[in-house]
This record gives structure tokens, C-alpha cells and sequence, in this order.
């Protein structure tokens, strides 16, 4: 899955833009988007929503394609495109896509024209997706900052993802089997420039916008505009 979420405003536009092809995307100048790993109830949705509070006018949100079912009070062309797996299958074979990834049976992707119309407006992209999506990213020019949000133990994740009360017992096993895989993944050394490791909300949060605004403003002292307003 891959969620993209923008950094700007209405009065400037950061300097975000990109070419797109079926093989790749170049990046012409702007801030490096910034991705976020990690598992389904992990604690990234609330990290990110208490980011957009902080920076009411900088943030916005792109919309991702998926072939699992909608949940309860998700919204077609709001929270997802949710789509047919053949319809999927087939955007993908026209190379439609940035990433894809198979997550618990479903397939997630971005799109390039979901990616395109955050660029057009000159914002910078806040990208949510899977591991195998980090590694499609890594191989694009996007030079990303990778951020992985790391849950405190497999049992807290289960009982977060019990309390959604969204999951059958087969979709939950299967979600927990894969979060194992993930978490290997992204505490592996090399793989992501930032862990946060969410024990609890609040400091967590601390240290993930320190970590975002010190980077944002590195980039502003070599010359690029970042939109804070």
C-alpha cells in the first residue's frame, strides 16, 4: 500500500515536479518525499494525522489504489480506489504504477497520475506503503527519507488490531504472519535512515516531527524552498 500525502500550501507551492515514464520517475527539484513504513495498526495513521494538526497548512493527501474490500466508513476515491484484482492487474500491466505490493492477499499501488497530481501542484509527497514498495521506491530517482514506524511487541499489535474489530481470523493471522516479516525488515540495519519505535504516542510523535522538521530544514539551508505556511 502506498499512501501520498503533500506538503504545501495555497499561497506558494514548493517546487515539487517530476517526469514520469513507464520505467521511472525523475525528480526536477524539490523537497525529498518522505515514506513510512510499517505495520497495519502500528500507530503510523496517528502519527501522521497529529503531523497534519501541527502543519494545518502544509499537508495533503493523495489517494491509493487497493483490491481488498472496503472497511467500515471507507469511501471510494476518499480513502482508497477500490478496485476489481483484474482491473488492478491490468492498470498495472499498462505500467500505471510507481509501486505495487501484495499485502495479506490484496494488492496496493500508487499510481503515477495519483503522485502527478500532488507534483503538479507543487507539493511534497508523504508516501505510506509496504516494504516490497520501499524497495520499488528506492530504485527510483525520488530519493526518498525512509521512516519506519515500529510497533512494541507482535501481542500489542494483535490486541490493536482485535480492538478495530475490522478482521476475520484468517484476515488477522494473515495480517500478524506478515507484520513478523515487516518488522524484520524494517529493524534491519541499512534500510531505513529512522526507526521510531511507538511505545507510546506521545514521545513517539515527539521524535518523529524532530526527526521530519531537522531534515526538511537540511534541505532548506541547501537552497530548496520548503512551505512551513
Amino acid at each position: 500500500m502506498l499512501r501520498a500525502i503533500t506538503i504545501g500550501n495555497t499561497g506558494y507551492a514548493c517546487k515539487f515536479f517530476a517526469r514520469m515514464s513507464s520505467t521511472k520517475t525523475t525528480i526536477v527539484k524539490g523537497p525529498r518525499p518522505l515514506v513510512v513504513c510499517g505495520p497495519s495498526g502500528s500507530g503510523k495513521t496517528t502519527l501522521l494525522k497529529k503531523l497534519f494538526e501541527d502543519f494545518p497548512h502544509t499537508f495533503g493527501f493523495s489517494i491509493s489504489h487497493t483490491t481488498r474490500a472496503p472497511r467500515a466508513g471507507e469511501e471510494n476515491g476518499v480513502h482508497y480506489y477500490f478496485v476489481p484484482k483484474d482491473e488492478m492487474e491490468k492498470k498495472i500491466a499498462n505500467g500505471e504504477f510507481i509501486e505495487t505490493a501484495v499485502f495479506s492477499g490484496n494488492i496496493y499501488g500508487t499510481s503515477k497520475m495519483a503522485v502527478r497530481n500532488i507534483q503538479e501542484t507543487g507539493k511534497v509527497c508523504v508516501l505510506d506503503i509496504e516494504p516490497q514498495g520501499v524497495e520499488q521506491i528506492k530504485k527510483t530517482d525520488l530519493n526518498p527519507i525512509l521512516v519506519f514506524n515500529n510497533p512494541p511487541t507482535i501481542k500489542d499489535l494483535e490486541l490493536r488490531l482485535r480492538k478495530r474489530q475490522s478482521e476475520t481470523e484468517e484476515s488477522l493471522q494473515k495480517r500478524l504472519a506478515s507484520a513478523e516479516k515487516e518488522i524484520e525488515y524494517g529493524l534491519t540495519p541499512g534500510n531505513f535512515h529512522k526507526i521510531i519505535h511507538n511505545v507510546e504516542i506521545d514521545p513517539s510523535y515527539a521524535e518523529f516531527k524532530e526527526f521530519i522538521v531537522k531534515e526538511l530544514k537540511a534541505q532548506e539551508a541547501e537552497g530548496i524552498h520548503i512551505c512551513w505556511e
